[in-house]
């Protein structure tokens, strides 16, 4: 027997994936260019907005956002950072960014969320739902790379699409785990009161996962921003793109500015998000009709205890 041939048979496994990619590339391009074109128009917009404002107006109104959610410290460090990346001429690049960040979270959480409450509800999907994002989470962030360029070709749109792909598990894991973890109690009494499973979902299961889902979303918020430098390397402007011609001409001056950039703007993403997770206020809400009977059911109970 020859020692180069191999026992076990070579599976052409990469080359049927790549004839998969060749057919939906075929057969989906009408897709392909509506997404593209939604992405450009969106994105577009958005950065030409960004970047339209002068940053002595747009600054004070990022700081007068973190002041309003969140808390003067955050507002004194969000206006610091951002006129640091003004004096490092990075500001229209990190506009660039931050629209690829947010329309990218947006039509990730747009998909992740409903997708989470459907895995949530169903074991079935579920059971089908975690290990495609075991799959994506553990695959490298490059090779996502690889079908955005094949379906989209040079520039932001194989970067956006990467980016929604890398950043989505986070986002149905959690909004999965916050309605999962909802006290069974809590749901008892809300059918006590009559209310269908939907109200039960919209009144009770996702106003008291709110705190999960957001940091689901802070976490797709995270992830975006790092595939979005990686996303500089098929083209995709911003800062991800400083970075790229950094490494490419050893610039370390540049390198460091720009990480900086991507540094100042996940805080203050990152921030903004964690604050919005913070519980509403359900008064006067089927939430509130719940908690109110509970509490009334406990204190029922401890008086019959003590008798």
């Amino acid at each position: 027997m020859n020692p180069d041939e191999s026992v076990i048979p070579r599976i052409p496994l990469g080359d049927w994936v790549d004839n998969g990619f060749d057919w939906l590339k075929a057969n989906l391009s009408w897709l392909f260019d509506l997404f593209s074109a939604v992405m450009n128009f969106l994105i577009g917009n958005l950065t030409d907005l960004l970047v339209m404002i002068p940053p002595v107006v747009l600054i004070p109104i990022f700081a007068l956002i973190a002041l309003t959610l969140r808390s003067w410290k955050l507002a004194v460090g969000s206006l610091i950072g951002f006129l640091l990346i003004v004096s490092m001429d990075q500001w229209e690049t990190t506009m660039q960014t931050m629209a690829l960040v947010l329309i990218a979270t947006l039509a990730a959480v747009i998909i992740a969320v409903p997708l989470g409450i459907l895995a949530a509800v169903n074991s079935t999907v579920s059971a089908i739902v975690k290990p495609v994002m075991d799959f994506m989470q553990t695959m490298p962030a490059f090779v996502y790379l690889i079908p955005a360029v094949t379906f989209f070709s040079i520039g932001v749109v194989p970067g956006v699409f990467a980016t929604i792909i890398f950043a989505l598990p986070p986002g149905v894991r959690m909004t999965e785990l916050g309605i999962r973890q909802v006290d069974a109690e809590t749901v008892e009494a809300g059918e006590a009161f009559g209310a269908t499973r939907g109200q039960i979902l919209r009144g009770i299961q996702l106003p008291l996962a709110v705190p999960t889902i957001m940091a689901g979303v802070n976490q797709v918020i995270m992830l975006a921003l790092s595939m979005a430098v990686i996303a500089g390397m098929v083209g995709a402007d911003g800062l991800g793109k400083e970075v790229v011609d950094a490494i490419g001409t050893l610039n370390l001056a540049q390198g460091v500015e720009a990480g900086l950039g991507v540094v100042i703007l996940a805080v203050f993403l990152d921030r903004l998000t964690a604050a919005l997770g913070s519980p509403g206020d359900y008064q006067g809400s089927l939430m509130h009709l719940v908690q109110k009977s509970i509490a009334q059911r406990g204190s029922a109970m401890g008086g019959a205890g003590s008798v």
